[in-house]
């Protein structure tokens, strides 16, 4: 059945989310055209039961969807909302139209302040969560101001806003959701940033000869395999669940082994490519922008890497046995 799925999402993207449609929605934010393809498509409800008019998908079912979005650059929260639908569907709350974010909050001032909403510019309501609830606000009544990343905002509302809007009785945390998505799109990036790399390698010639027949270039290029392949493994355990919650220490695993990757990944892309990879003109930077931006939504590294250790030491269990809890993969 996902063979079915992937293989129309990624028509669908190849048809209308193009490297030029990217630019294009980065320039000036108007993600209605690819938005409007996508969700009538009936992707955004994937996650909802068949009695809800969604396919009822599983999360491991669910996974390569969100790679796809990370192989074609998808500059819309789309994974995002396509989780935020399953949320509000398990609260049995109305689902809004249009795109979702999903974001943690602080009050500053008594105004209730979200930096750096990942696709914030293009979104028309976020779930925020604030001292352990998640609500649902609408963008549209929210003060928006541009971030620094393409696509992203940073969103305020007053703090009666905030309480007026609906509470959303969650199962598990909103942060491990918004990083388990990145870890899936990074993982997706990387394998597009990967081919591509190997590919210019391969053309490209110095000297009489591709400059894949040297060696330093060959070992950059192993190293950036074993990044890609070791991050898109984690990337795949954190989804091995069947629907939500996801579990805490998967999802520490993944986010902290992709967004090692995308640091490693993005550097070494470039060193290959040299001074073209950075060029408005050319592909490569659209994706190791985003794996940047990935890197950083919901917690680095290096915040994951805290989040595990805690989780082993805290836990009365043999690391072997932690260590197979966390790795066992579906296979029915």
């Amino acid at each position: 059945m996902s063979n079915l799925f992937t293989d129309a999402l990624r028509q669908i993207l190849a048809d209308h989310c193009s490297t030029d449609v990217v630019r294009q929605i980065e320039t000036q934010p108007d993600p209605h055209t690819l938005w409007d393809q996508l969700d009538e498509s009936g992707f955004a409800n994937v996650l909802l039961a068949e009695s809800n008019g969604g396919a009822g998908l599983s999360l491991h079912e669910f996974f390569p969807l969100l790679e796809l979005c990370g192989q074609y650059a998808l500059p819309l929260p789309f994974g995002e909302t396509i989780m935020g639908r399953a949320l509000l569907s398990a609260a049995n709350i109305i689902c809004p139209k249009g795109l979702i974010s999903l974001s943690q909050a602080r009050m500053v001032n008594g105004v209730m302040q979200c930096n750096a909403v990942r696709g914030g510019s293009v979104s028309s309501h976020v779930l925020v969560c604030f001292d352990g609830e998640i609500r649902l606000l609408s963008s549209l009544q929210a003060q928006r101001t541009p971030d620094i990343w393409a696509m992203d905002a940073t969103l305020m509302w007053s703090h009666e806003q905030w309480k007026q809007a609906p509470i959303i009785s969650s199962a598990g945390s909103l942060l491990e959701i918004q990083a388990a998505v990145c870890s899936a799109y990074i993982s997706g990036a990387l394998t597009h940033v990967l081919d591509t790399t190997l590919q210019y390698a391969g053309e490209r010639r110095q000297f009489g000869q591709p400059i894949a027949k040297f060696q330093a270039i060959q070992h950059q290029l192993s190293v950036m395999a074993e990044h890609c392949f070791a991050a898109r493994m984690a990337a795949q355990m954190c989804f091995q669940v069947q629907q939500l919650p996801l579990e805490p220490l998967r999802v520490a695993v993944a986010k902290a082994r992709t967004s090692e990757a995308a640091l490693e990944v993005a550097s070494l892309s470039h060193s290959v490519h040299g001074a073209i990879g950075f060029t408005a003109e050319y592909d490569l930077q659209i994706y190791t922008r985003r794996l940047h931006a990935w890197r950083q939504t919901a917690g680095s590294e290096s915040y994951w890497h805290d989040v595990a250790g805690a989780y082993v030491t805290n836990s009365n269990d043999a690391s072997l046995d932690i260590l197979r809890s966390a790795t066992d993969f579906i296979t029915t």
